[in-house]
C-alpha cells in the first residue's frame, strides 16, 4: 500500500509541474506562429495532457482489459466537461469564440453521442453483449481526421476571438523559442510518466479494495488521468488565457474518444463491461450544458455562476459512483 502511495504523489506533483510550464511553453510558440491559443490546447496542449489516457487505455487493451480502457475516457470526459471546464469558469469567466461555438464544442457532443451509440448495442440494437467492434473504431479514427482538418483551418481564419486577444503580441526571440519548446517536450514528458505513476499508485490503491475494472476506469484512473487536463486548464485560466483553458478540455474530450478508442478498437475490440447508460448519458448530457452555457444561450462566455452548476453536476455524479462503490 505504502508503495501505491508514493507512486500517486509522485505522479501528483509531476503533473503538477508538468501542467504550468506546458501552458508557458505553448503560449510562447502561439504568438511565435500567430495562431491563437485555442488552437494551441485543441492540439499541442489536449494531446500532451490525455498521453496518460492513451499509454493506459493501450495497455489495458492489449492485456484484454477493455472495461479498464473504456471506464478511463468515459470518466476522464465526464471530469474534464463537468468539474474542470466548472472550476476554469470560476477561475476566470470563458468567452466562447465563434470557431469553439460551431466547430470546437459542437464536435465534443458528436464524440460524446457517437460513443454512446456505439458502446451501448444492448439499448439501441437488442444486441446481446455491448462491444465497440472495429469498424466503430475505424469509424471514430475518421472522425479524428475531420476534427483535425476543422482545427488546424481555425489557425488560417482571422484574429481570434474573446479572450485570446489577450495573448501577448510582442515579438517572440530564438531563444525564448527554443526555451519554449525545451518546455513544452519536457512538460510533456513529465505529464507522461507523471500521470502513468499517479494512475499506477490509484489503481493499486483502488484493487484493494476488490473493485470492478469498469468501476476503477470510471473513478480512480479516470481522475488519474484527468489531473493533467485540470492542472493544465486551471494554469491556462490563472494567466489569462481561458482560450487555451478550454481548447485543452475539448480537444482532450474529441482526442479521447476519436483517437485513443479508436485506435484501441481497431487493435481489440472493447468489452463495454459494467459500463452503463447511465454514464454514457451523463457523458452526453455534460457535453450538452456545456454547449448550451457556452454557444447556445446569452453571452458567448461560461460565467462563473454556470461553472458553479457544472461543478455540482459533477459532484451528483460523483456521489452516485462513490455509492456504487460502497454498494459493491
Amino acid at each position: 500500500m505504502l508503495h501505491d502511495v508514493i507512486f500517486f504523489l509522485l505522479g501528483l506533483a509531476m503533473v503538477v509541474a508538468g501542467g504550468n510550464y506546458l501552458t508557458d511553453g505553448a503560449t510562447v510558440i502561439a504568438r511565435k506562429m500567430h495562431v491563437s491559443g485555442l488552437v494551441i490546447g485543441l492540439t499541442v496542449v489536449a494531446f500532451g495532457s490525455s498521453a496518460p489516457d492513451l499509454v493506459v487505455c493501450l495497455m489495458s487493451t492489449i492485456q484484454n482489459h477493455s472495461q479498464l480502457a473504456l471506464g478511463d475516457v468515459v470518466g476522464a470526459n465526464i471530469f474534464d466537461l463537468l468539474l474542470v471546464i466548472g472550476v476554469v469558469a470560476v477561475v476566470r469567466p470563458v468567452s466562447i469564440s465563434s470557431e469553439m461555438q460551431w466547430k470546437g464544442l459542437p464536435m465534443v457532443v458528436l464524440a460524446s453521442a457517437a460513443l454512446f451509440f456505439c458502446g451501448d448495442d444492448k439499448l439501441f440494437d437488442g444486441s446481446s453483449s455491448d462491444i465497440i467492434n472495429r469498424t466503430d473504431g475505424l469509424m471514430f479514427l475518421l472522425f479524428f481526421i475531420i476534427f483535425m482538418v476543422y482545427t488546424f483551418s481555425m489557425s488560417r481564419q482571422g484574429q481570434p476571438s474573446g479572450d485570446d486577444k489577450q495573448t501577448d503580441n510582442s515579438p517572440v526571440s530564438r531563444r525564448q523559442l527554443v526555451l519554449a519548446a525545451v518546455s513544452v517536450v519536457g512538460s510533456l514528458v513529465a505529464l507522461f510518466f507523471g500521470g502513468d505513476c499517479l494512475v499506477d499508485g490509484a489503481s493499486g490503491i483502488a484493487r484493494r479494495a476488490g473493485l470492478s475494472e469498469g468501476l476503477i476506469g470510471l473513478t480512480i484512473v479516470g481522475f488519474g488521468g484527468s489531473v493533467p487536463d485540470l492542472v493544465t486548464s486551471v494554469m491556462a485560466a490563472v494567466k489569462r488565457q481561458p482560450g487555451l483553458a478550454l481548447g485543452n478540455v475539448v480537444g482532450a474530450c474529441v482526442f479521447n474518444i476519436f483517437f485513443i478508442l479508436g485506435t484501441c478498437a481497431v487493435v481489440r475490440p472493447l468489452d463495454t463491461g459494467s459500463i452503463s447508460v447511465f454514464d454514457f448519458s451523463t457523458l452526453v448530457a455534460g457535453a450538452l450544458v456545456v454547449w448550451i452555457f457556452g454557444a447556445l444561450t446569452g453571452p458567448k462566455v461560461i460565467s462563473r455562476h454556470e461553472g458553479i452548476i457544472l461543478i455540482l453536476l459533477y459532484a451528483v455524479y460523483a456521489t452516485k459512483l462513490i455509492l456504487d462503490v460502497i454498494h459493491h
